[in-house]
């Protein structure tokens, strides 16, 4: 299909325009739908492996503001739209859809920009546009002539992983219609099917947003978050770090586990070691000036302290004792100096240079 590709920042995606038949054959419906006349289009089995789908799934079977009473008023309201639409058009807004699967994208003569789009194999799973596109099903079946001159303005993200395709999804759905809590990771505590590493994850997570000791503390941008500081990270990267650390740390300790216990031991160490960061940076630590208290580096820091910790664990004043192995970051200040911070560290995108940061760091750390 032809497609144009857009890049903003490190991200490539595409946008491009499905007929309406074609979409609605190339898409996979996770909720089940009903129109007015009680039509309903049933939810497709999804596999117990995909995450994405399984967690929408159970959301929505019990978040309470998410009915099927609202789910059918809501796309009613849409199906008449289409119907009584002439001079407008019925869908001007993009639908957003998520593959896992990296598209060949082969550019038209001089136009690099533009060009031939290959569909994926498996069905797209939507970000954002259930409602429009399960009223554009049920107006397709009762007016398939006139839904036949409806074109669908998609964007499409390929060949990324399921937590951009979760993330996007919480962020865009935060609705009175659809999930209304803060962050999708807020949920992984509360949700029974959810692995032991995930739920410890966010349970760390969340001290280092809420606890006084924290130099995390209402730091961590969370959709509904309390407080109006300047926000360093957002929570799913954050969760992402932990994630990580969490699982390389299960591979030798099958103790761990998501107690009380295991997440105090890593909340103290996530603290203390930011705290002993905070020192070692000095001025550059929380300055405007510096890119030392943002994503990328708060990140690399946490691969640093994942590694650094077993090695390096003392019963004596831990944050002193660590700021003394840290101290070499100081030489590091200028370096990370906001003013052409991306051309010294130079990287094809922010996961490539999480890891550029973190090898600086963990090469100036005193062993």
């Amino acid at each position: 299909m032809l497609a144009t590709q857009i890049r903003q920042k490190d991200a490539v995606f595409y946008f491009a325009s499905y007929p309406a038949a074609d979409i609605l054959r190339k898409v996979k419906f996770i909720s089940r739908f009903y129109d007015e006349n009680k039509e309903k289009i049933e939810a497709e089995e999804t596999s117990k492996q995909d995450e994405i789908a399984e967690f929408i799934k159970k959301i929505e079977r019990s978040d309470k503001s998410f009915q099927r009473e609202i789910s059918r008023k809501k796309v009613a309201a849409i199906k008449n739209f289409y119907e009584t639409a002439a001079t407008q058009p019925p869908i001007p807004a993009t639908v957003l859809l998520f593959t896992p699967h990296t598209l060949p994208f082969t550019p038209l003569g001089n136009m690099p920009n533009v060009g031939n789009l290959e569909e994926p194999l498996d069905k797209f799973f939507i970000i954002d546009g259930q409602h429009r596109l399960a009223a554009l099903e049920f107006f397709y079946r009762s007016n398939p002539e006139e839904a036949n001159t409806i074109h669908v303005p998609c964007i499409i993200f390929d060949g990324k992983s399921e937590d951009f395709a979760t993330e996007m999804f919480v962020i865009i759905n935060s609705t009175p219609t659809r999930i209304n809590k803060s962050h999708l990771i807020d949920l992984y505590e509360k949700v029974s099917w959810t692995s032991a590493d995930k739920k410890l994850a966010s349970l760390i997570g969340e001290k280092l947003y809420s606890e006084n000791d924290s130099p995390l503390q209402y730091r961590i941008n969370r959709l509904g978050g309390r407080s109006s500081k300047d926000k360093w990270i957002l929570q799913a990267e954050l969760f992402n770090e932990l994630h990580r650390m969490i699982t390389n740390d299960m591979k030798t300790n099958t103790e761990i586990a998501a107690t009380k216990a295991w997440t105090e031991y890593y909340y103290e160490v996530i603290r203390d070691f930011l705290k002993a960061a905070k020192n070692a940076w000095g001025e550059a630590w929380e300055n405007d000036k510096y890119m030392v208290c943002n994503s990328i580096t708060l990140k690399a820091m946490i691969r640093v302290a994942a590694e650094f910790k077993d090695a390096h664990d003392v019963d004596e004043d831990r944050v002193k004792a660590w700021t003394t192995h840290l101290e070499p970051w100081k030489r590091l200040i200028p370096d990370f100096r906001k003013e052409g911070f991306y051309e010294r560290f130079v990287a094809k995108g922010q996961v490539e240079r999480v890891s550029v940061i973190y090898k600086k760091l963990w090469g100036m750390v005193e062993k």
